[in-house]
């Protein structure tokens, strides 16, 4: 019967180690609540600006993307005219060489 006593009360002074520890962790975790309470933010004059959001950056990839796209067709037609310039003057100077000939 004693041996059973001797394990209970091995126990009780286990549990109140265990409660003494618990006990100091709390504390410090209080502690810890305090300091970061006490401590004031810093104050600035200026607005801060939110970053872009991932929607915005996409939007904009895409208007780069379709911009980019539309100025390339804009160089396409505008050697496409060129081109269609060049032939037009080759055609008419050889109408007019044909017409300088027969008069």
């Amino acid at each position: 019967m004693s041996d059973a006593l001797d394990k209970a009360e091995a126990a009780v002074k286990e549990a109140s180690v265990d409660t003494a520890a618990v006990q100091l962790a709390f504390a410090a975790m209080e502690v810890a609540k305090m300091a970061q309470q006490s401590v004031p933010a810093p104050a600035c004059d200026h607005q801060h600006k939110q970053g872009r959001s991932t929607g915005e950056w996409l939007a904009i990839g895409c208007a780069v993307c379709v911009g980019s796209v539309g100025i390339a067709i804009g160089f396409i037609a505008f050697a496409i005219g060129g081109i269609s310039v060049a032939i037009l003057a080759l055609v008419l100077r050889a109408m007019w060489r044909d017409f300088q000939k027969t008069h």
